[in-house]
């Protein structure tokens, strides 16, 4: 699973939409669909708070571990 995959997955089961979740990261809506569909590439700052946000590890979001 990529990356965006996983992102979404987590912001789905969260029951957020990508503008509340883009408004709490302070990242545009459209940055964070580039983000899901793996169209643009999460820089570390942002794949950090994404972790935080969500209890789960850069390592995981990276798909290094389940």
């Amino acid at each position: 699973m990529t990356i965006g995959r996983r992102v979404k997955q987590l912001r789905k089961d969260m029951a957020l939409s990508q503008k509340e979740l883009s408004e709490r990261l302070s990242i545009g809506h459209s940055t964070l669909s580039c983000y899901e569909t793996d169209k643009r590439q999460i820089p570390y700052d942002t794949l950090i708070a994404l972790a935080k946000y969500f209890d789960v590890t850069t390592d995981y979001l990276l798909g290094l571990e389940d």
